[in-house]
């Protein structure tokens, strides 16, 4: 799994590529917690290169929305979500908890 991020005035992009599950959710984890430990909670996700999310990839998005949330510093938004990723979120039950947007572009202007 590759991640690159980006930081912008307003928000962090982070873009994972490949596969995140249980071998790859640790990578993908401490790339989120970097961007958070520079104190900056609003973060866009591309997941537009992800194949496949396991339950511990949809962990780390929990997770990390929880942290991004505590007392109002900001959120996690997703941008353009693969349709078998967004079935696991829906099945998930995780669809109400994030907002999702069709592109980066989107996502990163919502902040």
């Amino acid at each position: 799994m590759q991640i690159t991020s980006a930081q912008y005035k307003h928000c962090d992009l982070v873009k994972p590529s490949g596969r995140i599950d249980s071998a790859t959710a640790p990578q993908f984890a401490e790339a989120l917690n970097q961007i958070m430990a520079k104190g900056q909670y609003k973060i866009a996700i591309d997941l537009s290169q992800v194949e496949f999310i396991s339950s511990a990839g949809l962990r780390v998005l929990i997770n990390t929305q929880k942290l991004c949330k505590r007392y109002n510093r900001g959120e996690v938004a997703l941008a353009s979500v693969p349709e078998n990723i967004l079935s696991a979120l829906e099945l998930a039950g995780f669809t109400t908890l994030f907002k999702i947007y069709e592109d980066v572009l989107t996502a990163v202007g919502s902040f």
